[in-house]
């Protein structure tokens, strides 16, 4: 029985408090909005609780436990001697961070006078929804509303989630490190965490139906990530298509197909990280004038508006890219939106990132795709074994390769791979952004030693005066 009914009127209520929806909530506040948010979760939504944070800590910490059990091998000359894994103390640490993040954006919402609810929202007309909280259940009438509830793991028929087959959240949540892992899926949160536990000592299988990991990048890009996921031990199966699962108390068997040969393997838990889904199938937005693809995904306009003109939907719920910072970005438009302001999406770049060793970065057009849209192109590459920081971190694997339209020397993309690539891909995303050329790259004077001088160096390449690289 639902006890204590009654209805509240709010200016801007925020549905979801991951990194869309906490960031439109509190962009909406600054703007002069009297806004609620509502979650049944913790703050801080998928990336914060489940995704990006705890993952990003589990791969920092698997890369120096890597780093400290081969010092023996190292040129370095610094040795580490007994060398071991609390994986306890390591997930106690993991949670600490994310006590620190969940926390900060509390004390950012409550700073901005934000009202935060707990519980389920369904909505029950286009202005009105509830807030459902164990028995408790309260109708909120808003002026106008964000949807910003994510989306959570595909969960494939043949493999249901359980003991022994995982989706991300439940790996990431795990005691002990595995013995055996079979992953299914070589996309970027496959070769995360696979790669993550194999250098925690995990023997990994992974299994990708295309004919590379990491299919959405270029294949000279992922060939460092290849050739690094082999050396920690994984093996890597394309074109491999799982068909079923046979589970017992202490492990489970996947049988799948490489073309038309049928195999099988045994591990101690299976990780299944084939996609994602919107959460937008428990809203009740059949009550609203809401519309909704056969995906479940919200169409909205570049407002963000959907088709309720005072409803307004951000981040994994709608059509693009499941990123994090996508969604932000959408939700500082939306919030403007509200406030009456002309702000509009512009997808020009977003840059894409992948935490594997090393790591990957991309943004705008590849090479590939500059030509099929009828650039011209000039592309300059430069490699990390030539950089004088790469050298003395140790981290020589990779390149950057710069994308220009030779005509006009207009940067257009990039790829990186290698050391710190998440973090150099914004210089780029800023080129392209504001228009910037190969020379204006090329001309800015970059600290040295740094491994922003790559980028520099790329650009040189590209316009077809290298310092530092012999050309014929």
């Amino acid at each position: 029985m639902v006890v204590g009914e009654f209805t509240t009127e709010v200016d801007v209520l925020v549905v979801g408090a991951g990194p869309g929806g906490y960031v439109a909530a509190i962009r909406a506040a600054q703007l002069g909005k009297k806004v609620t948010i509502v979650d049944s979760d913790a703050l801080g939504g998928v990336c914060l609780n489940r995704g990006c944070i705890p993952s990003k800590a589990l791969i920092s910490a698997a890369h120096q436990y890597e780093i400290m059990q081969h010092s023996k091998e190292s040129a370095m000359g610094i040795v580490a001697e007994s060398v071991a894994v609390n994986f306890e103390k390591v997930q106690e640490w993991k949670q600490g961070i994310i006590k620190k993040q969940t926390g900060g954006v509390e004390g950012l919402l409550k700073g901005n006078n934000i009202e935060i609810l707990k519980g389920e929202a369904l909505f029950v007309g286009d202005n009105e929804l509830r807030v459902l909280n164990g028995y408790e259940a309260n109708r909120y009438r808003f002026e106008h509303c964000i949807i910003a509830t994510g989306s959570r793991p595909i969960e494939l028929k043949p493999f249901p989630y359980g003991k022994r087959i995982l989706s991300s959240t439940e790996a990431l949540e795990l005691k002990e490190i595995p013995k055996s892992l079979v992953v299914i899926g070589g996309g970027y949160i496959g070769v995360e965490l696979g790669q993550t536990f194999a250098k925690f000592g995990t023997e990994v299988t992974i299994l990708e139906g295309s004919n590379q990991i990491l299919p959405l990048f270029e294949k000279q890009t992922v060939q460092p990530v290849t050739k690094n996921l082999k050396k920690s031990g994984v093996t890597i199966e394309t074109n491999a298509l799982a068909q079923s699962a046979e589970q017992t108390d202490n492990d489970v068997t996947v049988t799948y197909k490489v073309k038309d040969e049928e195999k099988s393997i045994t591990a101690e838990y299976v990780l299944v990280t084939v996609g994602r889904k919107p959460n937008t199938d428990e809203l009740g937005l059949e009550a609203t004038g809401v519309k909704v693809t056969e995906r479940g995904l919200i169409e909205v306009d570049e407002q963000c508006r959907t088709s309720v003109g005072h409803i307004y939907a951000i981040g994994d719920v709608v059509a693009g890219a499941a990123l994090a910072h996508k969604a932000s970005y959408e939700g500082k438009v939306a919030a403007e939106a509200i406030a009456g302001q002309s702000s509009v999406v512009d997808y020009k770049v977003i840059p894409s990132v992948v935490f594997s060793s090393p790591e990957i970065a991309s943004v705008g057009l590849s090479e590939a795709e500059a030509k099929e849209e009828g650039y011209k192109v000039s592309a300059g590459k430069f490699a990390y074994a030539a950089n004088g920081r790469a050298q003395s971190m140790n981290e020589t694997d990779g390149f950057v390769k710069i994308i220009a339209d030779e005509e006009t020397g207009l940067v257009i993309g990039a790829q990186i791979v290698g050391a710190e690539a998440s973090n150099m891909i914004a210089e780029i995303t800023l080129a392209i952004e504001m228009g910037a050329h190969l020379e204006d790259i090329a001309l800015t004077i970059h600290a040295h030693p740094t491994l922003g001088e790559l980028t520099m160096e790329a650009a040189e390449v590209a316009l077809g005066h290298p310092i530092h690289k012999i050309t014929k």
